[in-house]
């Protein structure tokens, strides 16, 4: 489970104008329509052509759960990507994004300060630059480690150093024990 990907994207799945097809027929018969035939479809949700072709017929109606779950990641991903493309663009330009994170937040810093890592929950504005980095390093493959690292960055300079106007001399921050994660657009 990716938490911090999972959680951008959510994100930026609120900003969608219509919902995306909820029934499994339906689902089968845009992947069909999107990636332009049944068998790349059959290939990339791992079941045989001809279980595509009776999804998008409706002689199959209720596919197993893991199955539902790698359809309904596939919709989504390919769901209104114009929309979801302006919602990122305007995130890391002008409105940044919202974190909403309950995790243990620690940090390094110099002798005499306590530094121990302890849970915190903080809803946090981050600014645009932040937002850009988050999403560039997802379109560019990042793991949820790499992600977890950038988020941790933002807080330190947003929440810990309010932007350079105090505890000039932390030096990082550490993001563990993430209990829950969340974006908002």
């Amino acid at each position: 489970m990716t938490l911090f990907g999972d959680g951008l994207d959510a994100a930026v799945q609120q900003t969608f104008t219509r919902p995306a097809p909820k029934s499994a027929p339906a689902q089968m018969r845009y992947l069909v329509k999107q990636l332009k035939g049944t068998r790349p479809v059959a290939q990339m949700l791992r079941i045989s052509q001809r279980t595509v072709e009776r999804y998008v017929k409706d002689q199959i109606k209720k596919p197993r759960p893991e199955l539902a779950a790698r359809l309904d990641r596939e919709v989504k991903k390919r769901w209104q990507p114009q929309i979801r493309a302006r919602a990122r663009q305007r995130a890391a330009t002008t409105d940044g994004i919202v974190i909403d994170t309950r995790a243990r937040i620690g940090y390094t810093a110099p002798i005499g300060s306590t530094d121990d890592a302890r849970i915190r929950h903080l809803t946090v504005a981050l600014p645009p630059q932040h937002a850009a980095r988050l999403f560039d390093a997802q379109e560019a493959g990042a793991n949820d480690r790499q992600l977890q690292q950038i988020a941790a960055e933002a807080l330190k300079d947003v929440y810990f150093q309010d932007s350079g106007r105090r505890a000039g001399s932390l030096e990082e921050v550490r993001f563990t024990d993430v209990e829950h994660v969340e974006f908002e657009l």
